[in-house]
C-alpha cells in the first residue's frame, strides 16, 4: 500500500501509461514487414538488454533483487518465450481488436486453470464473468470460419492460455525474479530467431521500428513494474484493462482498422464482463481500507 497520495497518484500514472505503451503492440506488429519470429527475436534482444539494465540498477541500490532462477525460473523464461511468440504471430492473422480482447479474458482463464491444476478456489463473481467473456470470444471466434482469421484467433486463444499459465506460475513460484526471468526470456527469443530466422534481413525501416518496439516493451514492463508497487492490486488491474481499448484506438488511429460487427459485439460483452469484475474488486478494495 502506498504511504502518500503522492505515491498513489504517482502508481496510477504509471500503470495507466504501461497499459497505453502496451496497448502499441498489434500495430508496431503490424507495421512491420517482417516475419513473426524476426519481430520476436529483436524485440527480445532490445527488451532484455534495457530490462536487464533496470534489473541490475535496481539491485545495486536495494540489494534484494536476485538474479538466482533456478528451475522454476528458466520454466517461467520458456513459457513465456512460447506465449510471446504465439501473441506477436496471432497479429499477423487477425484483426488488432480480437487478439487484445481475446487476451482480456487472461484473468478468468487464469482462475479457471488454477482450481484445475492448484484446486485454488474462485468467486462466483469471477464465473459469472468469465462465462460472459467467454460467450463474447464465442461470437468472434464464430465470425472467423471462412474470412481467414480463424488461426489468428486461434492463436490468440493460445497465447492467452500460456499467459494465464504463466500467472499461475508466478504465485507458485514467489521467491523467482519474475522481471529477470522475463529478461531472459526475451533474450531466449533473440537465440532462437539466430537458428530458425535471418533476423539480419529486414529494412531500415523495419529495423527502426523493431528497436521501437523492443524499447516500448521494457518501458512498458518497467512502467508496471514500478507503478504496481504503489497502489494496491485491485486497482492496478482495474487500470491494466485499459490496455484492450487503447490497443483497439491506435489500430484505428494508426492502421485505420475496422473490425467486423461480430467482432464489435463480442468484444463489447468481453469488455463489460472485464471491467464490471475489476471495478467490484476495486470498489470492495476501497471499502476495506476505508
Amino acid at each position: 500500500m502506498p504511504d502518500t497520495a503522492a505515491e498513489r497518484t504517482l502508481g496510477i500514472i504509471l500503470v495507466s501509461a504501461s497499459a497505453a505503451v502496451f496497448g502499441l503492440t498489434g500495430v508496431l506488429t503490424k507495421s512491420i514487414h517482417a516475419d513473426p519470429l524476426t519481430i520476436t527475436c529483436w524485440r527480445g534482444f532490445v527488451g532484455s538488454i534495457l530490462i536487464s539494465l533496470y534489473v541490475l540498477s535496481r539491485r545495486q541500490s536495494s540489494g534484494r533483487e536476485s538474479l538466482r532462477l533456478g528451475w522454476r525460473g528458466w520454466l517461467l523464461a520458456i513459457e513465456g518465450a512460447l506465449a510471446s511468440i504465439a501473441f506477436i504471430a496471432a497479429f499477423k492473422f487477425t484483426f488488432v481488436a480480437n487478439v487484445a480482447i481475446i487476451y482480456a479474458t487472461a484473468p478468468f482463464l487464469t482462475a479457471l486453470l488454477a482450481f484445475i491444476l492448484v484446486r485454488e478456489r474462485f468467486r462466483l463473481q469471477t464465473l459469472a464473468a468469465a462465462a460472459v467473456s467467454l460467450s463474447g470470444v464465442a461470437i468472434m471466434v464464430w465470425s472467423g470460419f471462412g474470412t481467414g482469421h480463424l488461426f489468428g484467433d486461434g492463436l490468440a486463444l493460445l497465447m492467452t492460455i500460456g499467459s494465464a499459465l504463466y500467472m499461475i506460475m508466478v504465485r507458485a513460484f514467489r521467491d523467482t525474479p519474475v522481471v529477470w526471468a522475463g529478461a531472459v526470456s526475451a533474450f531466449l527469443l533473440f537465440v532462437l530467431g539466430w537458428f530458425v530466422a535471418d533476423p539480419l534481413a529486414v529494412s531500415a525501416r523495419d529495423a527502426v521500428l523493431l528497436v521501437t518496439f523492443g524499447t516500448s516493451f521494457a518501458l512498458a514492463s518497467i512502467l508496471w513494474t514500478e507503478g504496481a508497487r504503489l497502489i494496491p492490486a485491485a486497482e492496478s488491474g482495474l487500470l491494466g484493462s485499459a490496455e484492450v481499448p487503447f490497443a483497439i484506438l491506435f489500430a484505428f488511429l494508426f492502421l485505420a482498422e475496422v473490425p467486423p460487427a461480430a467482432s464489435m459485439i463480442g468484444g463489447a460483452i468481453v469488455l463489460c464482463a472485464v471491467f464490471a469484475h475489476a471495478g467490484r474488486d476495486w470498489q470492495a478494495a476501497r471499502q476495506r481500507s476505508a
